[in-house]
């Protein structure tokens, strides 16, 4: 028998990895993990101390660029991954009282009251607290920062538990108010509005030129009146417990679908409009198994070619690691449906496997480069991914 040098074998087997290494694509996005600790499954970014860089915020802390010093709005601690939850699973920066000062809100547990923090303008470490909507429970495990009323100021569209009715909560207009404002899009006792209830999203169904909300269970008629509480519901099925429903029109036919990603389970679909006999329906595709308990989405566009991509990922230990797929990779990913793979109308992304996302995925110029970069929390921390894509033409 032929007997073979082991220095050849460890030489054959260096060049392996090293032809392995090389044959790996650069990454298109730059991590930093700003913290490891479980502190919230909400952020956000924004500059909050004005000095022109921006800072990044989850739950009570806020991280100061750049070099992400950690800072506390008010006392608050971390959390035990495997057993609590946190008391913030939405962010958003907003100047809310309009005093040119970036402020923070803090959505927490479904059901409960949300609320802001007034930015104390670098007087004071100790951030000012209000309520929001009067103490109102917001249901929905993924109310959507959106502008429901056009007016460029990001509004809370979600449900209000002890109604049962669909709404969207306004932030002050004026400068120096600190209330927001209820307003009632759709009748009492509607579908959607539970506390644990999941799905939700907002754009033009109908194609009648004025955006609708969607909801698992159908979709509620848009009126221009935005206030009225009377838009009429239209049950149809939009497939299972889901995140941010995003409304687009997938297939280019015209017709607008709508794309989700599974809350606590496996898959994300696009949910396409089928308009038969003067009635929309939608027949669902499944667009990939990745990974499991996709519990939030956001569009941006990532490339610079003008039209945006649907980002979401891994809740990590969604359920403290009681759910199917819990020991699946923590992904963060992406679907470009301007880039076609195959038969598909999309083409699929990985950005990261040790990350995942929480419950709202933030995206933002943090480093000024002209590209808008990913910002996400969760149970495995706070990590910010810099854009390195190369711009499309």
């Amino acid at each position: 028998m032929k007997k073979y040098s082991p220095i050849l074998g460890l030489e054959l087997l260096l060049l392996f990895f090293m032809l392995a290494f090389q044959s790996q694509p650069p990454s298109d996005f730059k991590k930093t993990k700003i913290t490891g600790d479980f502190i919230s499954e909400g952020v956000a970014a924004g500059d909050l101390n004005k000095d022109g860089k921006i800072d990044i915020i989850a739950g009570y802390y806020w991280f100061e660029a750049p070099y992400w010093v950690k800072h506390e709005m008010v006392p608050s601690r971390t959390f035990d991954p495997r057993k609590e939850y946190s008391e913030s699973f939405l962010n958003l920066c907003l100047d809310v009282n309009l005093d040119g000062w970036n402020d923070v809100v803090i959505i927490d547990f479904p059901g409960k009251a949300g609320f802001w923090f007034e930015n104390p303008k670098n007087k004071s470490e100790q951030w000012t607290k209000h309520i929001i909507a009067q103490g109102m429970g917001i249901s929905n495990e993924s109310p959507g920062f959106i502008d429901v009323d056009q007016d460029g100021r990001l509004d809370i569209l979600c449900g209000d538990k002890d109604k049962k009715q669909i709404v969207w909560l306004q932030a002050p207009t004026q400068k120096g108010e600190t209330e927001w404002k209820r307003h009632a899009l759709s009748q009492e006792k509607v579908p959607g509005t539970e506390s644990f209830s999941h799905g939700i999203g907002m754009g033009d169904i109908n194609m009648d030129g004025i955006p609708d909300v969607v909801i698992r269970e159908g979709w509620f008629e848009g009126k221009k009146d935005v206030k009225s509480g009377d838009w009429t519901f239209h049950p149809t099925n939009l497939g299972e417990a889901c995140s941010h429903m995003q409304v687009m029109d997938v297939n280019g036919d015209g017709r607008n679908d709508v794309v989700s990603a599974s809350a606590h389970a496996l898959g994300v679909w696009w949910h396409e409009q089928v308009y038969q006999h003067g009635e929309i329906s939608f027949k669902t595709h499944l667009m990939s198994t990745r990974t499991a308990q996709t519990h939030a989405s956001i569009m941006a566009d990532l490339n610079g070619d003008g039209k945006k991509v649907y980002i979401t990922g891994k809740r990590f230990l969604a359920h403290h690691g009681r759910d199917a797929g819990d020991s699946d990779l923590a992904m963060l990913f992406y679907f470009d449906f301007n880039e076609k793979d195959n038969s598909s109308f999309w083409k699929e992304h990985l950005i990261d496997q040790d990350s995942g996302a929480g419950l709202n995925i933030t995206v933002m110029d943090v480093n000024k480069d002209k590209k808008p970069d990913i910002i996400i929390s969760n149970k495995n921390g706070v990590f910010l991914f810099e854009n390195q894509l190369k711009k499309r033409r």
